[in-house]
């Protein structure tokens, strides 16, 4: 997408001013480029193809409750076939072609689907599925108070017309297979009313690894956030919160594997 028509796109569509999503995701160096799902372009066109990885999100729109059907992975959620090859220890990139909120935290999940003979990823229900989260980033450290900080949302934007770039590691001993990704943005920038913005794609991830998290790292989605959720039910231009340096990213805690080294990877 060039400059010009991502400007043009933000002068004929209001909406889009507020909100964005996930497009595409690379992998490696030089990076393999794999498209995802756009809400904007025909449906006929991408729904079933053989080269969709990414699972269907039919809105710009975001999810504004915690308990919503379709939080895991966006609505409708409908699987493409195709899977990413990644390896374990490589970074996966998230690419939006513009990102506009500057406030609240985001995540990258991981859910282990069956093997390819019982249906891989495509035949799963992404809310039987266990998540464990991979990656978090909030409120930078050092920058300010909840409303005047800086947040790792507003840090990876880009105004060049280059695309905001969010690269997040596959732990390095994970167990080899296939697996349901999820990236979500989470906005709290309006009193009361957080905006959920997730997108999920399809992974087959390589490696000698056989690690896998403890079963006390797994979410549902719904059902890993609680909607009265004091870093979800938050006004962060509230005179409290401008006294606020800390901020707790709901879902528990990240999973990042075991150190490197418990395999000797590499010797």
């Amino acid at each position: 997408m060039s400059l010009r028509t991502l400007l043009l796109a933000l002068a004929t569509a209001p909406r889009a001013l507020a909100h964005g999503g996930l497009a595409n995701y690379t992998v490696g160096d030089p990076p393999v480029w794999y498209r995802g799902y756009d809400p904007d372009e025909n449906a006929t066109e991408q729904d079933g193809q053989p080269w969709m990885v990414q699972r269907k999100w039919a809105s710009i729109d975001p999810i504004f409750s915690a308990t919503d059907p379709f939080i895991a992975c966006n609505k409708p959620g409908t699987p493409g076939p195709a899977y990413i090859p990644v390896a374990a220890g490589q970074n996966l990139t998230a690419v939006y072609w513009y990102w506009l909120h500057p406030v609240g935290p985001m995540t990258a999940w991981l859910a282990a689907c069956p093997p390819l003979d019982q249906g891989g990823c495509v035949g799963v229900d992404v809310n039987g599925l266990d998540w464990f989260k991979i990656w978090e980033a909030g409120l930078i450290a050092g920058t300010g108070n909840l409303a005047e900080g800086i947040w790792y949302q507003k840090q990876f934007q880009n105004w060049d017309g280059s695309p905001d770039l969010w690269p997040v590691m596959i732990p390095a001993t994970l167990k080899a297979g296939l697996y349901v990704v999820r990236h979500e943005i989470l906005s709290i920038h309006i009193e009361n009313k957080p905006q959920f913005y997730p997108e999920c794609a399809h992974l087959n991830i390589s490696g000698p690894g056989a690690d896998l998290p403890p079963t006390s790292f797994y979410k549902k989605f719904p059902g890993a956030y609680d909607p009265d959720d004091p870093s979800l039910k938050i006004d962060i231009y509230s005179d409290a919160m401008r006294k606020t340096y800390n901020y707790t990213i709901p879902g528990g805690p990240v999973w990042a594997g075991p150190p490197v080294d418990k395999y000797c990877l590499g010797c």
